[in-house]
């Protein structure tokens, strides 16, 4: 690549992990010129589509990421699909380098009898269902008074506060009117949250579950039986503050007065109780969960006890976790769900980097760590496509391996690839619009916003078309 032009990347994601990797590559000193693709009408990945509508102030990220956007040395080029619009030739005519921040979005399987019968459902799909993703069904089955999570993360909390919170209270958020219509009819009393492991290894954050005890008319009930500590879960709560404030939040439920429990709905929290079966049948449908009791082993970990109980639920949502899709003509790992890399340079069979191929995100390391870890992720990464572009070795001594010429290289060419096979790319003034669409259907009612869920209203809104014509 001649060292006289601007060096041309692609970042293929417009998630926080794609932010991030785009805005520190352009605080470098390589002359850089940064194209980040997304395959939605709109930006921020799971910060718009997978964040629960009443936690604002994980919302407020997005106002950070938009300004980054907005200093527009940074050009978005949304509604592309990689893999449908353009493939890795396609890029590589147009760049030197791709970034693919692509996330993990799907739900991690949990292999245990039973799981696929009907009423058993992926938590990723109620949440983009809830949060009013373009590509999913607008409608869903409400219509169990009883339900199990099964998970003890923030994403499983999520899910069991949105099912049992009352619909009315969401209204002031950007909740979209269907899914308030939806869960303003659900008929839930009970929702049940269970977890394999002690309160000691629960993953909520203490924020989260501090918030769980103040949702109106919805009692947070817990079971003494279910709080065990062994050395490995005193250890873990000497030496975390996050540990210790969701300990002491949980044993602070327990002390509560079985009569002042007088709430409507109530969301229970079961601790040492693994799934082994989802009960029902094709016909029927789920109609109970198995569990089989736990101990832990004094290291934190648990094993089975034998001792199962069966649970009266009508549905299940899965929250154990998200997991990667594969990329056309990318290596991927099936079984971690990522794509194969060594610090983020994208590897081959071989273990060998393949030339200006790299990534970032959860689809680089997995769907773990808050946003702090994404930043840091994103500096590994663009830290190596600079000892890569400049042939500079870092300290850790792996060789550089050359970037990919572009052959066009005029930042026009590739918005007119994409024009002439028929895709509608949407540009930041594009988001603009549709932003401050959004936000004036919310204004009437107090709310920040109300999003547009169809994909070709986002569009039309986006490139200023008429939605009749």
């Amino acid at each position: 690549m001649s060292s006289n032009r601007p060096l041309r990347v692609a970042v293929v994601g417009a998630g926080p992990a794609g932010i991030y990797a785009s805005d520190i590559l352009s605080k470098t000193d390589l002359d850089v010129s940064i194209d980040l693709f997304e395959r939605l009408p709109a930006p921020f990945g799971l910060v718009r589509y997978g964040v629960a509508p009443d936690h604002p102030r994980i919302k407020m990220i997005i106002d950070a990421l938009h300004k980054v956007l907005g200093r527009g040395d940074i050009r978005l080029i949304a509604n592309v699909d990689y893999g449908v619009d353009l493939k890795l030739d396609d890029l590589r005519q147009f760049y030197d380098a791709v970034i693919f921040s692509t996330g993990s979005i799907r739900d991690a399987a949990l292999p245990i009898p039973g799981i696929d019968l009907p009423r058993s459902y992926g938590a990723a799909d109620f949440v983009s269902w809830y949060d009013g993703h373009p590509d999913v069904p607008r409608t869903w089955p409400l219509d169990q008074q009883k339900v199990a999570v099964l998970g003890a993360g923030n994403v499983a909390l999520d899910v069991a506060r949105i099912l049992s919170k009352h619909a009315d209270d969401l209204l002031p958020t950007e909740i979209p009117a269907n899914v308030y219509e939806i869960l303003k009819s659900s008929p839930v009393t009970d929702v049940h949250v269970f977890a394999r492991r002690g309160p000691a290894q629960a993953k909520f954050s203490p924020l989260e579950l501090r918030e769980l005890g103040h949702v109106p008319d919805v009692d947070v009930i817990v079971y003494p039986e279910d709080f065990e500590f062994d050395d490995g879960s005193m250890a873990a709560i000497s030496s975390s503050n996050q540990t210790k404030q969701v300990v002491k939040t949980l044993t602070d439920w327990t002390l509560k007065d079985p009569a002042s429990l007088t709430a409507s709905r109530r969301l229970h929290l079961h601790f040492l109780h693994a799934p082994v079966e989802v009960l029902g049948d094709e016909e029927s449908g789920v109609t109970g969960l198995r569990t089989e009791r736990t101990r832990l082993k004094g290291d934190g970990t648990v094993e089975g006890t034998g001792e199962l109980h069966d649970w009266e639920v009508g549905a299940v949502y899965r929250a154990v976790g998200y997991f990667g899709s594969p990329l056309p003509e990318i290596p991927f790992d099936e079984l971690k769900g990522v794509v194969p890399n060594r610090e983020g340079r994208v590897i081959d069979i071989d273990g060998e980097h393949i030339p200006g191929v790299y990534t970032t995100g959860w689809i680089k390391r997995g769907p773990v760590g808050l946003i702090g870890h994404t930043k840091s992720d994103a500096s590994e990464t663009i830290r190596h496509l600079v000892e890569d572009a400049t042939g500079t070795p870092g300290e850790d001594g792996v060789p550089t391996t050359p970037l990919n010429d572009a052959a066009h290289r005029d930042p026009q060419a590739i918005l007119d690839f994409l024009a002439e096979r028929g895709v509608d790319a949407i540009d930041w003034t594009g988001w603009l619009r549709l932003d401050e669409h959004e936000r004036a259907l919310g204004e009437p009612h107090g709310r920040k916003r109300i999003k547009v869920v169809p994909r070709d209203e986002q569009v039309a809104i986006s490139l200023d078309r008429s939605t009749g014509a």
